[in-house]
């Protein structure tokens, strides 16, 4: 699969890829939140368009567009403008993409990584056929309240997702019991994990020397074992060609 990002005549906005790691969850008690495989892999499920210069942005809570106030701080891309008003702020990312055939582009803010006082839009676009660039949206989630992007700061997540993928999901709810392999290989788990977490609260416990249930990490959860599990993403940077 290829994902191309066309520049347009200037300068383009600066491409990345998506890190694993978030300054929250390095800061939390020994990191264990990097612990988390779904956390970090997600972190990681794309590329970045990074704000080169810093800005602070300002809503009274009024309708119209002047109703945010955007103070810059130096000169860079995506710019930050008020054009939808309702309190949204808007990057346009001067990239035209394009996927493959039936492939559409995921745009939203990266994922575990929030905001004091405003939260990404998320959007799905149709770059497989589409000339036009995308904005990405911020909505304030409260009034007064000044927002801050620091230089560097990723404004921008994207990633490719087949577009009939939702078309071709058949979603069934049954009990567990009909699956009596799956029954038993959920309870032994769920033992498992019960009896780790008592025990963590013991002193001198083998639970507490290790600290953390590595089976999943692992890929092998009692029976259960991945066939392509995966432990970190590397997606690779936007090659010039």
């Amino acid at each position: 699969m290829r994902l191309t990002a066309h520049s347009l005549g200037t300068p383009p906005p600066t491409l990345r890829p998506a890190p694993a790691r978030r300054d929250w969850m390095d800061a939390t008690p020994q990191a264990f939140a990097n612990r988390c495989l779904p956390l970090t892999i997600a972190n990681a499920h794309g590329w970045e368009v990074v704000g080169e210069a810093g800005f602070e942005a300002w809503w009274n809570g009024g309708p119209n567009a002047s109703d945010i106030t955007i103070r810059r701080e130096g000169e860079g891309r995506p710019v930050p403008v008020s054009h939808f008003g309702s309190g949204v702020l808007t990057f346009h990312i001067d990239l035209v993409f394009r996927t493959d055939p039936g492939v559409s582009l995921w745009v939203s803010g990266p994922p575990n990584r929030p905001k004091d006082g405003i939260a990404p839009l998320t959007g799905l676009v149709e770059t497989d056929w589409s000339p036009a660039t995308f904005t990405m949206n911020w909505r304030f989630t409260r009034p007064r309240h000044p927002v801050r992007f620091a230089p560097g700061e990723p404004v921008c997540f994207l990633f490719p997702i087949p577009r009939n993928l939702i078309d071709r999901v058949e979603p069934i709810l049954r009990p567990i019991a009909e699956d009596p392999a799956l029954d038993a290989a959920y309870r032994e788990w769920s033992a498992s994990r019960a009896g780790f977490n008592a025990a963590l609260k013991e002193p001198g416990s083998e639970a507490r020397a290790q600290g953390w249930q590595r089976d999943y990490h692992r890929g092998r959860i009692g029976p259960a074992e991945a066939d392509d599990h995966r432990t970190r993403l590397r997606p690779k940077p936007f090659a010039r060609g």
